[in-house]
């Protein structure tokens, strides 16, 4: 098949099915990529209709130097803290389309940390109970450390005169 062909077969798929045209061109990576952090009220108002946000929701994460320029400062919500029953776009991941992303997406997925989740066992209590093991297995070993536990064994019996210590020799 040569190339022309191939194009205008991509083109008719893309006229023909507009659902299949939004869902490539909405993914493409340089559309999300961080521009530089914006400094009038103009870039602002661009950067929140980049990212789909409102310019009063919009808030730029801190100008720090780790190269996140633009990117919105989005509240840390982790996908397990989601409501379950909500009819996302995307139920499997919890979002929406077209919803930006948060920077930190990579530690705050569904199977990942949840930062709203509440311990079982309190902080206090896991480290009473880590330092009890510890402490309790070192006061075994130091009240223990005088009955050693081994086969017992006579000291060596060295000849105390000059004359052999083997019985195995014949006598003339």
């Amino acid at each position: 098949m040569s190339l022309i062909k191939t194009h205008k077969l991509a083109k008719l798929c893309l006229k023909s099915n507009p659902i299949l045209f939004t869902s490539i061109r909405n993914h493409w990576n340089k559309d999300y990529k961080p521009m530089a952090y914006p400094q009038t009220e103009k870039e602002r108002k661009a950067a929140a209709a980049k990212y789909g946000l409102l310019p009063e929701e919009y808030k730029p994460l801190p100008d720090d130097g780790t190269g996140l320029g633009d990117y919105p400062d989005l509240p840390f919500v982790s996908a397990e803290s989601k409501d379950a029953y909500y009819p996302y776009d995307f139920p499997e991941l919890k979002r929406n389309f077209n919803e930006p992303i948060h920077a930190e997406a990579d530690m705050i997925g569904e199977d990942r940390y949840d930062v709203s989740a509440r311990l079982r066992v309190p902080m206090s209590t896991q480290w009473f109970q880590f330092l009890g093991v510890m402490f309790g297995t070192f006061a075994i070993y130091y009240w223990l450390e005088d009955c050693k536990m081994f086969i017992g064994q006579l000291p060596k019996q060295y000849p105390l005169d000059d004359k052999p210590s083997y019985t195995f020799e014949i006598e003339k």
